[in-house]
């Protein structure tokens, strides 16, 4: 059902109970006339007012009672008139009843029963008619204006197919005509959805798109693995339907619900082969719910979706903090249009500006932190090293220390796989980081941990909007080596892991993201070169440029000296860390604090980290 304004409703509700008044008097009337040949004999029809009044008195409220009049012209379906069949069941029998025991008490002339029978039998179809008749006349105004819309297929007969559908069907102006859906599952096969069939299988899209010109795709398998998005597009494709659109993961939606806004264009991230990624929801909520959670770096591509995803479990006070103004500007006004019972507390301020930082935790203390706040950018990072040293490590200090001495349960720090064998400042960096949360967690209740995980596909400045805006401009495509290999991921599930793997931590723990398989950049660019309606080397030309400063052909996401541990999620393994001289390595940091020319802060970041080349 779809909502309907008080007004609205109240006249709607007052129309039916009038109708009901006037349909059920003529049902009694025409009964009797049924019954007696249209000659009814004088002696009854002194009673017939008194027949009416009593059915009315009886009917209407049972028909209350049982929602008959809350309804929406436009979807009053089978479900209705179930509740019509069974409402003059139930005021035949009490009518019957109540002339029984008014027999007791008055005389009256008797008549026969069968009028009664006859009489709810057409109060029946009377009402039913009045409920039905605005349906059909919308259903035929609706055909009429629908072969103005384009024809559309929907991919998945689910639930979020359903929601989608409806999404369509309560939509006025919109542009879609769905004429069916098409479905792996036997069970769904021949079933009726809001009017519309399940048409056949995934594999039936060419045939059932030529022969009833669809124009339209929508792919509602917000669950599916990649394998079965990229067969239903690539079918889409080869029936020559233009407009393909997806439904995103569930865990890129705010509320969770399935709207027709939520409704994009194929992109890449949509063939990447990742299959269905398992989140223990049960577990973040627990571990989030009712708690004050602090993300850093939370106008960032993580930390924002970080603060998305955090929402959604109903932590007590979420505090998002970066030193980018607008982005957190931004950030906080989608969260507060979404969700804004949320009490929300935008941060402007820099972690390595630690008299701030201890006033921030002083005021709200927090109790669990997300550690998003870095430079990434790996290039950048080569001419910036005194930046790169002085936010990525002491920035994390000053946060990880603050969070000892206020007392909070869990720091989490966002970390990457070019910590692993690190070939940049940007990666040393962020290993050294995993070492002062290792050091620090010794010392307190806080649990520190730290999370790894490869690139975030959409992420700002990372491949794909770069790509994406080279095929805008005509190409080429800059790839830096054809043999560049790299791991993707979503960023709402690495985010949600991230959450997982903080609920699981004891103190002390690298974790390891699950990252599926790596993907060869070539082909990434090739699959968005496809995407976009054009052909690799001959409509958009793909040139290659050469490894940059600090990058690697292949990211890692373990040392030679480490391994992995299961844990309890088969999404996230736990590195096997080897034992670390930590007095050692607090003086080094000490030195490394003090230094101000880039090649000695690079010498000394190689005497902390030996495999740092």
């Amino acid at each position: 059902m779809f909502p309907l304004t008080k007004k609205t409703a109240f006249k709607r509700k007052l129309f039916f109970l009038i109708s009901d008044v006037v349909l059920i008097s003529l049902a009694v009337w025409f009964a009797f006339l049924m019954r007696f040949d249209s000659h009814i004999p004088l002696q009854l029809l002194e009673y017939l007012p008194f027949l009416i009044l009593l059915e009315v008195v009886i009917t209407l409220p049972v028909f209350y009672f049982l929602r008959l009049y809350s309804f929406s012209w436009s979807y009053v379906s089978a479900s209705e008139a179930v509740s019509l069949f069974f409402g003059t069941i139930i005021s035949f029998f009490i009518s019957i009843l109540a002339i029984y025991i008014l027999k007791l008490f008055f005389e009256f002339e008797s008549f026969p029963r069968s009028t009664i029978l006859i009489s709810y039998f057409l109060i029946f179809i009377f009402s039913g008619c009045l409920r039905f008749a605005k349906r059909v006349y919308l259903h035929n105004r609706k055909i009429s204006k629908d072969t103005e819309k384009e024809k559309t297929l929907i991919v998945g007969a689910g639930d979020a197919g359903e929601q989608i559908l409806r999404g369509i069907l309560s939509s006025k102006n919109g542009q879609y005509n769905p004429i069916g859906f098409v479905d792996d599952s036997p069970i769904k096969k021949g079933v009726n959805i809001h009017g519309l069939k399940v048409l056949g299988k995934i594999d039936d899209i060419v045939k059932i798109a030529e022969s009833q010109g669809v124009r339209n795709l929508i792919i509602a398998l917000p669950s599916a693995g990649s394998q079965t998005i990229r067969k239903a597009i690539e079918l889409g494709k080869k029936a020559k339907i233009r407009k393909i659109k997806i439904i995103p993961p569930i865990s890129e939606m705010v509320t969770g619900q399935v709207l027709l806004k939520n409704l994009k264009e194929v992109g890449v991230e949509d063939l990447l082969g990742r299959n269905k990624v398992e989140i223990d929801t049960r577990k973040i909520e627990n571990f989030v719910k009712g708690k004050v959670v602090l993300i850093t770096g939370a106008a960032g591509s993580i930390g924002s979706e970080l603060a998305r995803q955090v929402i959604k479990f109903k932590p007590k006070q979420l505090l998002l903090l970066d030193q980018d103004e607008t982005g957190i500007f931004n950030i906080s006004k989608e969260i507060l249009e979404n969700l804004g019972e949320i009490k929300l507390i935008p941060l402007i301020a820099d972690i390595t500006d630690r008299l701030r930082i201890d006033e921030i935790f002083s005021k709200y203390q927090p109790k669990i932190i997300f550690h998003a706040a870095a430079y990434k950018h790996v290039p950048l990072m080569e001419e910036n090293v005194r930046e790169a040293v002085k936010n990525n490590i002491f920035g994390t200090r000053n946060i990880a220390e603050l969070s000892v001495q206020n007392g909070v349960e869990k720091f989490v720090m966002i970390s990457t796989d070019k910590a692993i064998n690190p070939t940049s400042v940007m990666g040393a960096t962020k290993r050294v980081c995993e070492i002062i949360c290792q050091s620090i967690n010794k010392l307190d209740k806080t649990k520190f941990m730290s999370v790894r995980f490869g690139n975030v596909l959409n992420s700002r400045g990372s491949v794909i909007p770069i790509f994406r805006e080279q095929i805008k401009k005509g190409g080429p495509i800059e790839v830096t080596d054809p043999n560049m290999k790299r791991y993707f991921m979503l960023t709402s599930e690495a985010c949600l892991l991230v959450m997982q793997a903080g609920a699981m931590g004891n103190g002390g723990e690298v974790f390891v993201l699950n990252m599926g398989e790596p993907v060869k950049i070539l082909d990434l660019a090739k699959d968005m070169i496809k995407l976009s309606g054009f052909e690799p080397d001959k409509d958009i030309a793909i040139i290659f440029t050469g490894i940059r400063p600090g990058e690697k052909l292949f990211e890692e996401m373990l040392t030679m000296q480490e391994g992995l541990s299961v844990t309890q999620s088969k999404e996230i393994f736990m590195a096997k860390l080897s034992e670390m001289d930590f007095t050692n390595f607090s003086e080094k940091l000490l030195e490394l604090e003090n230094l101000t020319e880039d090649e000695k802060i690079k010498s000394m970041l190689r005497n902390i980290l030996p495999n740092y080349n």
